[in-house]
């Protein structure tokens, strides 16, 4: 049961990631959370952020926001970057990966999600049977149930994470 905390790839940002090489490899549909996974968690989507989903575009991936947050968070960055979004999105559970995946006519196995969470996206996606890219968040945000879970994350990153999560040297 515990490999459904694991993802399929782990990488240092959501800008690393090589779209053309998973378009390449046919996939077509791209789902993402947004805080801490494209941008800050609460802030608006950036110049980097657009761009990002531009380019997503001209390759020909259908793309969506599934997020846990409320709507007029999930809005405010859709606003920016034009793709279609859930909200309240109640992850991990998997029903909303899958209506997301029936609205951009895509499925388990040409279908990619990208987060920063491991109990919520990496979990929901990997219960859906979706290749799932985690990437580290970009801000470790402050409140103490936030702390709390980030440190319960730590035994499912690479191990070399897992050192500098702990202040240790190898």
């Amino acid at each position: 049961m515990l490999e459904k905390f694991y993802p399929g790839e782990y990488v240092d940002s959501t800008y690393e990631i090589d779209f053309d090489r998973l378009y390449e490899e046919g996939y077509r549909g791209v789902l993402f959370d947004i805080d801490n996974t494209l941008v800050r968690h609460g802030a608006p989507a950036d110049e980097r952020a657009c761009a990002l989903f531009a380019h997503l575009k001209e390759l020909g991936f259908s793309c969506m926001l599934l997020s846990n947050n409320k709507e007029p968070r999930v809005k405010m960055f859709h606003d920016a970057v034009h793709v279609s979004y859930i909200y309240k999105a109640r992850k991990p559970n998997p029903a909303n990966y899958r209506k997301a995946m029936e609205q951009m006519g895509t499925d388990v196995t040409n279908t990619v999600f990208v987060g920063d969470q491991i109990f919520t996206d990496v979990l929901g996606a990997n219960l859906k049977r979706l290749k799932c890219i985690f990437v580290f968040p970009i801000a470790h945000e402050q409140t103490r149930f936030f702390r709390f879970k980030r440190r319960m994350e730590v035994p499912f990153l690479p191990r070399e994470i897992y050192q500098e999560e702990k202040g240790t040297q190898s």
